[in-house]
């Protein structure tokens, strides 16, 4: 998670948060921002996971569901939205496979390594930032996006303005995160005030129920929960890590890593990456451009 710093916040124009969310908030959607024909006569030579798919006729995709702006699902739609999703999307298409040949699987944090590795999922979208510990067990594409840590308090909450102001203080995250991860090593509370759950709504419902102080994780997401509740919660201080978003696939599958960059590298180059950001993460107000390709 070493790059992650910025965007992420909030999804699909136009679409509620909730079932009668505002337009332009994050929340759960459906029709894909680009829409174009699946490719066609796909080939990625030397790929098991590929083969896999092709053998299926369905792509399976690891993603986050309570996300708002990167990977949510709307609970009474049963559809999938964000920028995460958009992304996913755009790669199964590239490799042939349209959104009704798409099955989403959602799986936490602390999970991802095993389900690619068990080949639950042929690749994973989910703010899952590029470190050298997962580069060990998994294989990355991109970076398609760069986020960074931040902080989600109460809005009545003054007393926190910045990670030097977490002492005494609980705070939340998911387990297995990297966020939580430098909570501990940089000792920024004390171990007892540390809380970890599966999933980040767990610690948001903590938060807004006065049981935690802080939730923290990537500052993208943490805007999409700000701006499904802001009478209610708010950011505090800066971001203060650097965090690349990666597609995480099976460690050795070197052909469909070396597919799925070039996907990400036309989509940089040809706009495809600023239109889908502008329909989803960009609709927070923070603008941002692509990363550089990294082809780990």
């Amino acid at each position: 998670m070493k790059w992650r710093n910025l965007a992420i916040g909030l999804v699909v124009g136009a679409l509620s948060l909730t079932a009668c969310g505002k337009e332009g908030a994050p929340g759960g959607g459906g029709a894909p921002v680009v829409s174009e024909p699946a490719a066609t006569g796909v080939q990625v030579a030397g790929s098991p996971t590929f083969d896999k798919i092709s053998q299926r006729g369905r792509v399976v995709i690891g993603v986050k569901d309570d996300q708002p702006g990167l990977g949510f699902k709307d609970a009474t739609t049963g559809q999938f939205s964000g920028f995460d999703i958009e992304i996913a999307r755009l790669v199964a298409s590239k490799l042939g496979y349209g959104a009704d040949k798409i099955d989403y699987k959602t799986v936490p944090s602390a999970a991802r390594e095993d389900a690619i590795a068990r080949g639950d999922v042929d690749y994973y979208v989910g703010t899952y930032t590029i470190n050298d510990n997962r580069k060990k067990l998994v294989g990355f594409a991109g970076p398609y996006f760069v986020a960074g840590q931040g902080l989600l308090v109460r809005k009545d909450d003054d007393t926190i303005t910045g990670k030097d102001t977490l002492k005494g203080k609980k705070v939340c995250s998911v387990t297995g995160s990297t966020p939580i991860q430098r909570v501990q090593q940089q000792q920024l509370t004390e171990p007892n005030n540390i809380i970890q759950f599966q999933t980040y709504s767990q610690c948001l419902d903590q938060l807004l129920n006065k049981q935690v102080d802080v939730l923290t994780t990537d500052d993208a997401i943490l805007k999409g929960y700000a701006a499904q509740q802001p009478d209610k919660l708010k950011l505090a201080g800066e971001a203060f890590s650097s965090e690349p978003y990666g597609i995480g696939l099976n460690k050795d599958d070197a052909a469909l890593r070396g597919k799925i960059d070039d996907v990400l590298q036309a989509s940089f180059d040809d706009g495809t990456w600023q239109k889908i950001y502008d329909a989803t993460l960009g609709k927070s107000g923070a603008a941002s451009s692509h990363p550089q390709l990294q082809r780990y």
